[in-house]
């Protein structure tokens, strides 16, 4: 497979913008304008290296701006992510992030596909057409008709030649390159003298090959450069449906003596406790198991295997935090979660609300989203006679 790097240009000061801030940075959707614009590479193609360029002492604030959306770092772990300070303009930018993919040694036959920070609305469509194009013919850009008839104008304003609109098109980024000619391509570009403000212009005139390829570009792929273009991050965030998920856990522990009666990682003073592999605190078993079930990742067992010693008398709260730190690394959100527990003696009343806030340092939520009821199993089957302790849990997801 041919490898792929993307350059995310974000360089630029946003002064046409006229609010005194930087436009990737914005918030957008679950993170910013510059997230949102990388994620649909990472979602689209395989890509080894992404660069984004920023202004001069700006890194850290393009770190936190591609790292606003919580799924970004999971989805950038097959991918080496550098950073780079940009230059005076966009031209310049483009050289720096190919510099920077020549010393990390990237494929001189590998695409790299350019695209501006600003664009967030790119899909996943028009980034693969783009791709395969450039792979076939060496360079591609999506472009769109123009809606008005063009016309070309001298200084003073006047028409000089009349354009046919059928022969004319609007072109949008990603633009894709094979990347050792367009390497080359602006190395002779910067010796030029020339000013460029288009990647395809410097390809057609400097890397000696087949000219740019235009593929269907997308109406929703705008730029979003006056204050005006901000309306289409209303109307995006008005759009996005959250994703939710809901999740059902259960556990049954019999209670025996000479073990610990611990519940949602609160020891319970009693005369018996849970058997179990671990330290068989059934509520967190439990709540795990619905957590995964949730986020489709699994069960408790497959992760932590009870016939694997290590896991002998481990402390559940450890497993929990294990599980919840690869659910949030899929980009999911706790929104409730709800927890029966069946259990003839001790009372659970006098220590719900400690369990409550256990569970909810567990998990780093607020208290308000861990609710936890109890039951006696009024002196019937094996709760009833204080054989046994039976959890259930039920959960809600989001992202």
């Amino acid at each position: 497979m041919t490898e792929t790097a993307v350059v995310i240009t974000a360089a630029g000061s946003s002064s046409r913008l006229g609010l005194g801030v930087k436009k990737e940075y914005m918030p957008l959707g679950k993170g910013s304008v510059l997230s949102q614009a990388a994620k649909a590479f990472l979602e689209a193609i395989p890509i080894k290296f992404l660069v984004i360029t920023h202004p001069e002492n700006q890194q850290e604030a393009a770190e936190r701006a591609l790292f606003a959306d919580s799924e970004m770092r999971a989805l950038c772990k097959s991918t080496q992510v550098i950073f780079t300070c940009g230059g005076k303009d966009r031209e310049e930018s483009v050289f720096c992030a190919l510099k920077a993919l020549k010393a990390a040694s990237f494929s001189d036959e590998g695409i790299v596909l350019v695209h501006d920070g600003a664009r967030p609305f790119v899909s996943v469509e028009l980034i693969e057409r783009t791709a395969k194009a450039a792979e076939e013919n060496g360079a591609a850009v999506p472009a769109l008709e123009p809606v008005d008839t063009q016309k070309e104008i001298d200084e003073d304003g006047k028409i000089v030649r009349h354009l046919k609109r059928a022969s004319l098109a609007s072109v949008q980024t990603p633009q894709a390159f094979r990347f050792l000619p367009f390497f080359q391509a602006h190395e002779k570009a910067r010796s030029s003298g020339e000013i460029f403000t288009d990647d395809t212009e410097i390809w057609d005139k400097f890397s000696g090959l087949s000219s740019t390829k235009t593929v269907k570009g997308d109406e929703k792929n705008i730029k979003i450069t006056f204050a005006k273009d901000l309306e289409a991050l209303k109307d995006d965030k008005k759009e996005r449906r959250k994703l939710i998920h809901t999740g059902l856990g259960y556990d049954l522990h019999p209670l025996v003596e000479g073990r610990a009666l611990v519940l949602g990682g609160v020891t319970i003073p009693f005369e018996r406790g849970e058997a179990g592999h671990s330290d068989g605190d059934a509520l967190l078993h439990a709540i795990t198991d619905a957590l995964l079930g949730a986020a489709g990742l699994g069960d408790i067992g497959s992760y932590f295997p009870p016939e694997e010693a290590k896991w002998k008398d481990a402390n559940s709260a450890d497993l929990l935090k294990t599980v919840w730190a690869d659910i949030k690394k899929e980009g999911w959100n706790l929104v409730n979660l709800d927890a029966f527990v069946h259990l003839e003696k001790p009372k659970f009343l006098p220590h719900r609300k400690e369990v409550c806030a256990s569970i909810a340092k567990i998990l780093g939520v607020d208290e308000s989203q861990v609710f936890v009821k109890a039951k006696t199993g009024e002196k019937l089957g094996e709760i009833g006679r204080g054989e046994a302790v039976e959890v259930f849990a039920t959960c809600l997801l989001e992202k």
